[in-house]
């Protein structure tokens, strides 16, 4: 009679923990539609090429940086402009009752002739200005890009993270509820149950955690793209399984020597020095001034010497004297930063070359640490975690060796995650510094 009884309490058990299990599950894809995500009114999923179009025609750095080439352009203009001319106007009055000496006016016309071909060096360096704002404005978007591609893969990464702690946490709840019912049933004893229950209660600290770290991310790409509202956030969509690349370390130093805007601004850079120097040295050239001028007299009734009205015409040429010539500050200026920007080209080949190699070997050693995932680990941990399951269930096992199951799980999927994003991480970091983009996912 007793294990007639005992039968139909182990029947009851199953049966409660089948419920519950089934409960637990609705719970998760619940959990997992609400992500807990009360304060926020709205998450708007967003794939990866939408959200970096976002970022190229919102973000206000971008936006900013974009003026530089509307101030160059404007400057090529007033870089055109030839010095403006002069005219001036005199009245004289020879106001003496006794003489009647009369009156008269003047005027004249005077301009500043450049010499030296001093408008064209200033139109040619304008535009090379302006060349080296336009690859400044590529080297600021190609950092932007980057850096926005970093913070989507890490809000990616954010998110795994959040649902590996959150069906954690659903897992261990399940159990302690389950140990509870047990527990009532007199199957385990009140310390089992109440471990459970504390175990529980903990892996819920790491959710709340894991949410948080979860939502400055999103923040944060909302920022990128220039949100100033907070209620709709930026919600990722993707994996980490379309990074795979074969590369060869030659081709990838030469796109960056070929591509790399940075590089090209250096190089731009020297041209803007060469114009300077000339401009340098057509500014040390004379101008001519010319002027035009022209005088009218009226009548002069003066009885000794009456004169009838005249209008005078005259012209003539003014040169500077060009003492500072003497000074040559300006020409000395213009030819030190020529040699410096020289150098500072070489530094940067030297360095870019060190940026792809250093890229490049990151990426081929998160490629390894992948594969080596990849061999059916994450597998193997899921099989032994629901093994200990089933036999903690069916009072084979300890709790103590499910939850030194679930950690080993959690830590393999938590070590994968991070190094999937390390290696989307790396191949961005490689592409940057070679100076080529493929990346969509």
């Amino acid at each position: 009679m007793q294990t007639f009884w005992n039968k139909i309490k182990a029947g009851f058990y199953f049966l409660v923990v089948f419920i519950q299990s089934l409960n637990a599950q609705q719970q998760m894809v619940n959990h997992n539609e609400t992500r807990i995500f009360k304060p926020i009114i709205y998450l708007k999923r967003t794939d990866f090429k939408s959200f970096i179009t976002q970022v190229e025609n919102n973000n206000f750095q971008y936006l900013a940086e974009k003026q530089n080439l509307s101030i160059a352009e404007a400057q090529v203009i007033q870089a055109g402009i030839s010095p403006d001319p002069e005219i001036s106007f005199g009245y004289f009055d020879n106001d003496n009752q006794r003489t009647a000496m009369g009156y008269g006016f003047s005027t004249e016309l005077s301009w500043t002739l450049e010499l030296g071909g001093k408008r064209k060096s200033r139109i040619n360096l304008a535009k090379s200005e302006l060349e080296l704002s336009n690859f400044l404005l590529q080297d600021f978007f190609r950092n932007l890009r980057a850096e926005a591609t970093v913070i989507y893969l890490q809000a990616l990464l954010n998110q795994m993270i959040y649902e590996v702690q959150l069906n954690s946490y659903l897992t261990v709840k399940k159990l302690a509820d389950s140990d509870s019912i047990r527990h009532k049933l007199g199957a385990i004893n009140e310390i089992d149950a109440l471990q459970s229950r504390l175990e529980a209660r903990y892996m819920l600290n790491n959710v709340i955690q894991a949410e948080s770290e979860w939502k400055k991310k999103l923040t944060h790409l909302s920022v990128l793209t220039g949100k100033q509202a907070m209620d709709t956030l930026i919600e990722p969509q993707g994996d980490f399984n379309q990074f795979d690349r074969n590369f060869t370390l030659e081709e990838l130093i030469t796109s960056a020597k070929a591509n790399r805007p940075d590089l090209l601004a250096s190089i731009t850079n020297n041209k803007v020095a060469d114009n300077f120097l000339k401009l340098a040295l057509a500014n040390r050239m004379i101008d001519l001034g010319l002027n035009l001028s022209g005088t009218y007299a009226s009548y002069t009734k003066n009885i000794i010497a009456p004169t009838p009205s005249f209008f005078q015409v005259g012209a003539g040429i003014s040169l500077p004297l060009k003492f500072s010539n003497n000074r040559p500050g300006e020409l000395q200026t213009a030819y030190y930063l020529k040699k410096q920007n020289e150098h500072l080209f070489m530094h940067l080949e030297t360095q870019i070359q060190s940026e792809v190699l250093q890229a490049y070997y990151d990426y081929i050693s998160f490629q390894k640490q992948v594969k080596q995932f990849n061999t059916g680990l994450l597998k193997d941990a899921k099989a032994v975690l629901d093994g200990k399951i089933y036999s903690y269930q069916r009072g084979e096992t300890s709790l103590l060796e499910v939850l030194n199951a679930q950690r080993t799980y959690n830590e393999i999927q938590l070590s994968y995650y991070q190094t999937l994003y390390d290696y989307a991480a790396a191949l961005v970091e490689l592409e940057r510094a070679s100076g080529i983009w493929d990346i969509n996912f």
